[in-house]
């Protein structure tokens, strides 16, 4: 039996000594810093503070509880020594009456401290959320870049939840147990000050074993929390990639990265959970001692007439009320630990630089023609390399700009530099000959609309999804995009018609009428900017033709901005620009840079020649 249980964990001390050198082993990663857990309860009694009224509540009934609670052992003890020794029944009802009493209030009063206490947790927690949930959105899209979304996905549901849990039950019962135990200690030196003075001797013991076992489960808890997240965001990514996962059979791939990475959540959680479990044996190992140090000690001095068979009853519980808050404080410390982890994560989060502060002088547009120009513009996404540099350019209102390029040329920089997704290191963007760094960034945005080559869908009604390019807009408005998008008449062919429900995926809809909706979505917010990332690939003939009518019907009278993949599509463009390793190395229509022969039409007549083979 023994083998059995150490077979599955051979490995995994050596595991556990990774968990605790894998930061500083790390070759070319910074050593991570301590958490400051005492900011993090400073910064979650923040919080609290907002229910100070219902908190203040909460204490009353600590108090009362802790209080009846060392009453009750006391009135038992009265009961041995003025009734049942002296073999007196004459008040012994009225007593018992009393003992119920009590018991009946000590319930009801920590009956109601954790209602109060749950809602104020409730609340806490719902603050937490909604405030993280918000700076998320207030974040630049590189902060996005770099993070699993299934990652930040924990923060948001698994840690915020380990804090709504320790909120729930774990504040109680620190605050009570502190009480018992200063009320318990009172009352023992009270009592008997040589019978507390050899209950006292359990607490170095218990000092030191605690911490030996707290010295190891803060960094296990933290190393669980952080495979967690690392867990969620496999999950999530791999859910979300499920078609391209099974298009290249790499299924097995899949389920063996996640087994590896359970793999290290289990061992990180086994080895946390086992350390903090050794917390509640090591208490009621003394416990235990305690109890019977003070019975057999207890025993002798109320054979020598020293103390009454009352007063030892009264000390053996509360020696035992002495150990448990000790005990329960030991274990919510552990909890606690967890709470805090999580609490650091979200926080972390929450620290997160928001996007860049808008100029105090940043003005709102009401009024946009369309005029865009880059003057000697450059930006790098990492110090060191340049992704665009000096690139300088004029599209005039109304008219329709290609970028064309191989991969990594900086088309998508581009259109993220024209958007203000990212602002340029160098140089400056011009809209209507104003800075776009003194536009505000919502402002900007209102008078732009995006059609992506991965359409995305929310989980939603047809009619929800369109609308989401103007909210305001009336279902005639809706219907009336949806028409000039050509996608009206499937819509009309689902039994529930615009009220159809598609999920994320847009699962039960095809790719060609995704990028319909999209047009539709795109027509209803009557931008003057229009950025596309050419959306007809991979689509059925049919499909592409009635994508290009509406595309054509979007783009009229707009200033549009087209990431070109296939060339034939952008021969109308007014201006083509070609980029390469990051430099506008040629411009002009289609015509000029066939008959200038450089590099646009190398690109032009390689894709004529595939096409005709």
């Amino acid at each position: 039996m023994l083998k059995e249980f150490k077979e599955p964990f051979q490995h995994e001390k050596i595991d556990l000594d990774e968990l605790n050198t894998r930061k500083t082993a790390a070759p070319g990663k910074k050593k991570e810093k301590p958490k400051n857990w005492r900011a993090t309860i400073s910064r979650i009694s923040g919080y609290l503070a907002k229910s100070k009224g219902r908190l203040s509540l909460v204490l009353l009934m600590v108090v009362v509880s802790s209080f009846l609670a060392l009453y009750g052992p006391f009135l038992v003890g009265m009961a041995i020594d003025d009734f049942i020794v002296e073999q007196n029944t004459d008040g012994l009802v009225l007593l018992l009456f009393g003992l119920t009493a009590v018991y009946i209030f000590h319930s009801l009063s920590v009956w109601l401290q954790n209602y109060w206490m749950i809602r104020i947790a409730q609340k806490t927690v719902f603050s937490m959320r909604t405030q993280l949930f918000r700076h998320l959105h207030k974040l630049p899209i590189p902060f996005f870049d770099k993070r699993q979304h299934g990652e930040l996905m924990s923060r948001v549901t698994n840690d915020i939840e380990n804090v709504s849990t320790t909120l729930n039950s774990s504040v109680i019962q620190i605050f009570s147990s502190i009480l018992t135990l200063v009320g318990t200690v009172a009352v023992m030196l009270w009592l008997s000050p040589l019978l507390t003075l050899i209950t006292m001797l359990i607490i170095p013991a218990m000092f030191f074993g605690m911490k030996w076992i707290t010295k190891r489960t803060g960094k296990l808890f933290k190393e669980q929390q952080k495979h967690l997240g690392d867990l969620n965001g496999h999950i999530q990514e791999t859910l979300s990639g499920q078609r391209i996962v099974k298009t290249f059979s790499q299924e097995e791939k899949v389920i063996s990265e996640f087994k590896e990475r359970n793999d290290r959540l289990k061992i990180a959680g086994f080895w946390a959970q086992t350390f903090s479990g050794f917390i509640p044996k090591l208490m009621n190992m003394l416990n235990n001692l305690s109890f019977a140090v003070v019975a057999g000690v207890g025993g002798i001095l109320a054979l020598n007439g020293l103390i009454s068979i009352g007063v030892i009853v009264i000390f053996a519980e509360y020696a035992r009320q002495f150990t448990r808050p000790l005990n329960d404080l030991a274990n919510q410390f552990n909890t606690l630990l967890s709470a805090i982890a999580g609490a650091e994560r979200v926080f972390d989060v929450m620290d997160e630089e928001e996007e860049l502060a808008e100029d105090k002088e940043a003005a709102e547009i009401e009024e946009v023609t369309g005029e865009v120009i880059f003057e000697d513009v450059s930006f790098s996404y990492e110090e060191g390399g340049d992704t665009v540099n000096n690139v300088s350019f004029q599209v005039a209102p109304g008219e329709t700009a290609a970028f064309v390029g191989p991969t990594g040329a900086g088309k998508t920089t581009m259109i993220n530099l024209i958007s203000r997704f990212y602002d340029p290191d160098s140089g400056r963007i011009l809209l209507d000959g104003k800075n776009t760094k003194g536009i505000k960034r919502e402002s900007l945005r209102k008078h732009m609309a995006f059609v992506l080559q991965d359409s995305f869908l929310f989980h939603g009604t047809i009619r929800e999804n369109i609308r989401y390019g103007r909210l305001d807009a009336t279902d005639e408005e809706v219907e009336e995009a949806a028409k000039l998008a050509n996608a009206h008449s499937f819509i009309k062919r689902f039994p529930q018609g615009y009220d159809t429900k598609i999920d994320q995926d847009g699962g039960g809809i095809s790719q060609g009428q995704k990028q319909l909706l999209s047009i539709a979505r795109a027509l209803l917010a009557n931008p003057k900017i229009l950025v596309l990332d050419e959306a007809t690939s991979s689509i059925d003939t049919v499909t592409e033709i009635k994508i290009q009518e509406a595309l054509e019907r979007l783009m009229e009278g707009r200033t549009s901005f087209v990431i070109a993949h296939r060339l034939n599509t952008i021969q109308k463009a007014d201006k083509i620009f070609i980029l390469k390793e990051g430099l506008l190395i040629e411009q002009g229509s289609h015509k000029e840079l066939l008959e200038a022969g450089g590099f646009y039409a190398e690109l032009y007549n390689s894709q004529l020649k595939k096409a005709a083979v």
